[in-house]
């Protein structure tokens, strides 16, 4: 069908909305290990430097971009198509757009949030202003999901605002300000959408946004990869959003509205789009519309980007629909949170030294105790980067255990084996170190894996010197909950590393090699606590002679984890991850340098 768009000039009294244009209890001996009192002379604090993110944007300018997208009246992620369905044969524009919604408290859903995107083009003029609105969802304490068309073409950096913690829209102060109503406005530092999203079709319509600071907000976690139970046939969902309230308004909701949707089989959201209904990709909810706005319950334009519940956990993000969202017969569009949940989740656990997408290196040099970070360029390392003497340690591990978006090490003191934990304060713009373990010497192995149980906060692994593996389940401030075992026997193995998501589904996974037959395998991790943490092990990999190895995340951005692994001469080779569970875990083995020798700390 043809784009229609919403008219040349500027119309100061309303907004239209981010949408495409398209068809379609701790032992006492545990207790006493675990503590949180400051470090005193802890060894080897490093102190790089850091900028943080949101030094560089006040809030006046984040409050200047809300109030001057609430002027806009553009739509985000604009294109052309045509329809094959629209009522009455007409070229009618299908746009993701709550009809038939009910207010809703931010207590209820205070994972919500407004992004708001202004660019003035740099001109006095208002005519070539873009401003436009998307929903979006706090699914960790810096980042948002929300959908592809929202990001895809814009600089949120440079011209957008986050605003959470109200369920009221922001409104002009007339000073160029806004009236929050008592949210928070966040800076968008960091954005990504899925790799595969085509702007015509509206396919793999997801995103996250990454925020330069922590909002108070309660995350919402995604749903699972194997969730099925969510998309049955008339399974209760519940879609949230400030979007439209009827078919013939432009207005949105100055409150957030919520409603009730059947979901729908793929085979009936087909019957009525067609192909342009992707099954697998897509899910459509709600009953048929009438035609209006009476006996219509949809999601309409402004509600982009927002979320589609099932029992507490984000089954869909909201994609596309019909022009005006009550077309005779229509459903709601979303993208579908299981199929993506493997491509989005690495990106909630994609914390890194340089603040990019791509996880970054950390190593040691063994003859002058020098510690160095190396950027990650996808397929390469940067030069290295000094962080100062690091004698007296004998492990460093990356990790983000406040999930404040900014890189921490975990690393453990030679002499006594207490750990620590080492992170960056933006509000005061200095390190912190704290204790965290106290007497690890005998620990045979030290992991930070990122997220084993599923909630969606990083965790810690040990290996007692029984071969026992402990999951210690952190809660996001640098302090675990109860630990809990994983079988017994991981002793057998020389080298268990992992961080991230090397399956696909969303959930962290662990990488041994056994010390007898240099033999590989995979645990995938389930998401569950106890010793059903992770699967019975998969052999992946035969007769590794490699002498080092390293698990630091997502290396090349694709949102697979990568490993890596250094030859007895020195070469580090780094092993692309392809998200299968089988011995095509790993692409073919790419040479990424030849003086690694040097290392003998890999973080």
């Amino acid at each position: 069908m043809t784009t229609t768009q919403s008219g040349s000039g500027r119309h100061r009294r309303r907004i239209r909305f981010g949408l495409p244009i398209a068809a379609a209890g701790v032992a006492a001996a545990v207790a006493a290990a675990l503590l949180t009192s400051t470090a005193g002379a802890a060894t080897a604090a490093p102190q790089p430097t850091v900028k943080p993110a949101t030094a560089s944007v006040p809030s006046a300018e984040l409050e200047r971009r809300v109030s001057g997208a609430l002027a806009g009246d553009d739509a985000a992620g604009e294109t052309s198509k045509k329809s094959s369905y629209a009522a009455g044969g007409d070229d009618s524009t299908a746009s993701p757009m709550v009809i038939g919604g009910t207010t809703t408290s931010i207590t209820t859903a205070p994972w919500m949030a407004q992004l708001w995107y202004y660019d003035d083009r740099g001109t006095a003029s208002e005519d070539d202003d873009l401003g436009f609105f998307c929903g979006g969802a706090v699914v960790a304490p810096t980042k948002i999901l929300t959908a592809a068309h929202c990001v895809k073409g814009y600089d949120w950096y440079s011209y957008g605002a986050i605003v959470t913690g109200t369920n009221q829209l922001p409104t002009s102060d007339g000073s160029g300000g806004s009236d929050l109503h008592g949210g928070t406005v966040s800076l968008p530092y960091r954005q990504w959408y899925h790799p595969s999203y085509s702007a015509t079709t509206i396919d793999n319509d997801i995103a996250v946004i990454t925020l330069g600071s922590k909002v108070k907000a309660t995350p919402i976690r995604m749903t699972t990869s194997g969730d099925t139970a969510s998309y049955a046939s008339g399974t209760s969902a519940k879609v949230y959003g400030w979007g439209r309230t009827s078919s013939t308004s432009e207005d949105i909701s100055q409150s957030l509205k919520s409603a009730t949707l059947p979901v729908q089989s793929d085979s009936t959201c087909a019957g009525y789009f067609g192909a342009d209904f992707v099954k697998g990709h897509m899910v459509c909810a709600g009953k048929p519309a009438t035609g209006s706005d009476s006996g219509t319950v949809s999601a309409c334009n402004g509600d982009s980007g927002g979320p589609l519940v099932v029992n507490g956990r984000i089954v869909g993000v909201v994609s596309w629909g019909v022009q005006n969202c009550v077309a005779k017969g229509a459903y709601s569009v979303f993208s579908k949170v299981s199929t993506y949940v493997g491509a989005a989740y690495p990106r909630v656990e994609d914390t890194n030294i340089s603040g990019d997408h791509k996880a970054d290196l950390w190593v040691r040099n063994a003859s002058t105790k020098t510690g160095y970070s190396k950027d990650s360029k996808g397929s390469s390392f940067a030069a290295r980067e000094s962080w100062g003497n690091w004698n007296g340690v004998n492990v460093v591990l990356q990790t983000d255990l406040d999930r404040d978006g900014y890189q921490d090490l975990v690393y453990r003191r030679s002499s006594d084996g207490d750990v620590f934990w080492t992170h960056y304060v933006p509000s005061a713009q200095s390190w912190s170190t704290k204790k965290i373990a106290d007497n690890w010497k005998t620990r045979t192995r030290v992991i930070t894996p990122g997220d084993v149980n599923g909630d969606y906060l990083p965790d810690l692994i040990s290996v007692d010197s029984g071969g026992t593996l402990y999951v210690y389940p952190g809660k996001g401030d640098g302090t675990f909950g109860t630990r809990y075992s994983v079988r017994t026997g991981w002793n057998q193995y020389n080298s268990v590393r992992g961080h991230g998501d090397f399956t696909g589904d969303g959930k962290a996974d662990l990488i041994a090699r056994q010390a007898s037959t240099g033999d590989i395998y995979l645990y995938k991790g389930t998401g569950k606590t106890g010793s059903e943490a992770f699967s019975s092990r998969i052999k992946v990999r035969s007769h590794w002679t490699y002498n080092a190895f390293d698990a630091v995340g997502d290396i090349t951005g694709d949102g697979k984890a990568d490993f890596l692994a250094r030859t007895t001469g020195g070469t580090l080779y780094l092993y692309k991850g392809t998200g299968k569970a089988t011995s095509e875990i790993f692409a073919t083995r790419i040479s990424v340098a030849t003086d690694f020798k040097q290392y003998d700390i890999f973080g």
